[in-house]
């Protein structure tokens, strides 16, 4: 059996996080202090700018290790430059805030301080979050310094969200928000920065489904839809294009997904037939409800009128359809989740209704399931492949997916 799992290293993963000079600055030590809780190894480089927001002091107390400065770049205090110390150490390297003035660095190859020589000086993935007023983010110049520096594959965009900014302006030039950079931090250290999912389509469903009996009850399940937004997260940093189905959810949708809400197991149908010929790969992950009221009453209904047996009758079977319509360049992926016994009703699940590859996971164990952050689950393919995975975050899980289909036909 098979373990993805084994490809992982065993040393600490090691990640420079670079700051730029902008109020968004702020937001990194929130970062730097999560990373170092997640068992990340951190140095981080400050550049003049970026200490006039926030000092390498507090940087180099949440790292645990000395913040570097332009002060340490010049100095010879090292056995080896610093730059080249720092390029060859890191497995990725994180900028954030990244500033137009950087940016403009970066993209013509300039190399005048600490940060843009460690750049330089290293091969390893660099992830992009820019932040800026948005007159700025918008201008000719900063625009084609951006597409520019996207023309290598070694950078890596958060983009920039829209919102209320410092200058009290209202767009976009938002840094993203610490969880989100760290997501996208987790799965560049996973894969290496490669984009093997890049001009695909990747078409999820995510959450429970909710068949409603009146506009207050409804018939549904505790699917929070954590593992369709871990996929849709970890498909789009592998380069695809993410296409996420979703029931009602808490959580936000991820800067460059298509994002379509739903509620009902019809809906659903709906908008995955529709979707459906953009896609190679469909992977149906929510948690679809299995029988609907047969009478559903437009007003809510006094608690002296509730059937004491409530009529019921099936919704559509989304996944059967889905493999009725697919072409042989699809893959077509199903969850099952499960209690007791896991591999036997998957196992019957994956031929009856004709899928490439099935998700067993168990909802009977701690931590692991619906509203859980992490999984644990057993892959299983038609060709009789089985691979075991551990418990691990969501999004993991949902890396160690994608390295179980890359390569397959499709």
């Amino acid at each position: 059996m098979l373990n993805l799992q084994s490809q992982t290293p065993n040393r600490k993963k090691r990640v420079i996080v670079a700051v730029g000079g902008g109020i968004a600055a702020y937001k990194v030590c929130e970062l730097v202090s999560t990373l170092f809780k997640t068992g990340v190894e951190i140095r981080v480089i400050l550049t003049q700018a970026a200490q006039e927001f926030i000092t390498p002091l507090t940087l180099a107390t949440l790292s645990r290790h000395c913040a570097y400065t332009d002060n340490d770049f010049w100095q010879p205090t090292h056995s080896r430059p610093l730059h080249i110390e720092l390029g060859e150490w890191a497995d990725l390297l994180v900028i954030a805030p990244l500033t137009a003035n950087t940016l403009a660095k970066l993209a013509s190859g300039m190399a005048d301080n600490l940060l843009t020589n460690t750049v330089l000086a290293s091969s390893c993935p660099v992830l992009l979050a820019p932040a800026m007023n948005t007159d700025m983010w918008s201008q000719l110049a900063v625009q084609r310094n951006w597409r520019q520096l996207l023309t290598d594959s070694r950078y890596h965009s958060m983009g920039t969200a829209s919102g209320l900014l410092a200058c009290d302006r209202i767009g976009a030039g938002r840094m993203a928000e610490p969880p989100e950079i760290l997501t996208y931090i987790q799965s560049l250290l996973h894969i290496r920065g490669q984009r093997d999912l890049t001009g695909k389509g990747v078409l999820i469903s995510a959450g429970g489904t909710r068949e409603y009996l009146d506009p207050v009850r409804f018939i549904g399940n505790p699917a929070t839809g954590k593992m369709g937004l871990a996929l849709a997260q970890a498909a789009l940093h592998r380069g695809a294009n993410v296409t996420l189905v979703y029931c009602p959810a808490t959580w936000d949708i991820p800067l460059g997904v298509q994002a379509i809400p739903v509620v009902s197991a019809e809906q659903m149908q709906q908008v995955m037939q529709s979707y459906l010929h953009n896609a190679e790969i469909i992977i149906m992950s929510a948690a679809v409800a299995d029988v609907k009221p047969k009478d559903y009453s437009t007003e809510k209904l006094p608690k002296r009128s509730l059937p004491q047996a409530l009529p019921l009758e099936p919704v559509p079977d989304i996944i059967a359809q889905l493999a009725k319509l697919k072409q042989p360049h699809q893959l077509l992926i199903g969850f099952a989740a499960q209690t007791g016994d896991i591999i036997t009703p998957a196992m019957a699940k994956l031929h009856n209704k004709n899928l490439d590859i099935i998700v067993a996971n168990p909802i009977d164990q701690p931590d692991s399931g619906f509203g859980s952050d992490n999984n644990q689950a057993i892959f299983l393919d038609k060709q009789g492949n089985k691979v075991e995975i551990p418990p691990c975050s969501k999004l993991e899980m949902a890396h160690y997916l994608f390295d179980f289909l890359i390569g397959k036909p499709g």
